[in-house]
């Protein structure tokens, strides 16, 4: 008969203790590998968004009336209760004029968003800044900043009730100068 060694832990800790390590150096391993795979696609991300971004046609007023050429003259003459769209020139400009009833939660400020477009030779200005007043029928006054909105520029106001509102907006281009126009809504 043999006789049996006796049971050694260190034996079994040694094995085991590297079976552990091995385990543990494979995870790490491992998770290096991911968080690389990650840093990667991030990265990816950031080179990949602004070209995808820059070569879309990012017109924002998109779904409010407007044709490719940003004018709503073919569906204005059908809708002339909806939509008010009027334009003035002035220094060379040309200043569109566009008011509606605004959507549920998209007021920005009133009932009815008021949208300003400022052009020369057909493009559009973006580098302005303007500032607009709305004159109500019963003689109050309110003025307004109005914000960028793609190539418009857009405020809200209560236009919602009876009589003529005058809207005017002053604006100041990139050289320097102001300029002044106005319209009367509806």
């Amino acid at each position: 008969m043999v006789a049996q060694k006796p049971f050694d832990e260190t034996d079994y800790r040694g094995t085991r203790n590297k079976r552990i390590l091995t385990l543990f150096l494979n995870l790490n391993y491992r998770r290096n590998i991911m968080k690389q795979m990650i840093a990667i696609m991030y990265v990816m991300a950031l080179l990949i968004t602004p070209a995808a971004y820059a070569s879309g046609n990012h017109n924002q007023m998109k779904g409010h009336g407007d044709d490719e050429r940003g004018s709503m003259s073919k569906k204005q003459s059908g809708n002339k209760k909806k939509m008010f769209l009027a334009k003035q020139e002035v220094d060379g400009y040309t200043v569109s004029f566009h008011a509606m009833k605004a959507a549920d939660g998209m007021g920005h400020g009133g009932s009815y968003n008021l949208m300003v477009k400022v052009e020369i030779d057909g493009k559009a200005q973006t580098n302005i800044v303007i500032n607009s007043k709305v004159i109500h029928p019963d003689g109050k006054e309110e003025s307004k900043r109005l914000m960028k909105m793609g190539d418009w520029y857009m405020a809200g106001y209560d236009l919602g009730h009876k009589g003529k509102h005058q809207l005017t907006v002053l604006f100041k281009t990139a050289d320097g100068n102001k300029h002044f126009s106005g319209v009367y809504y509806p």
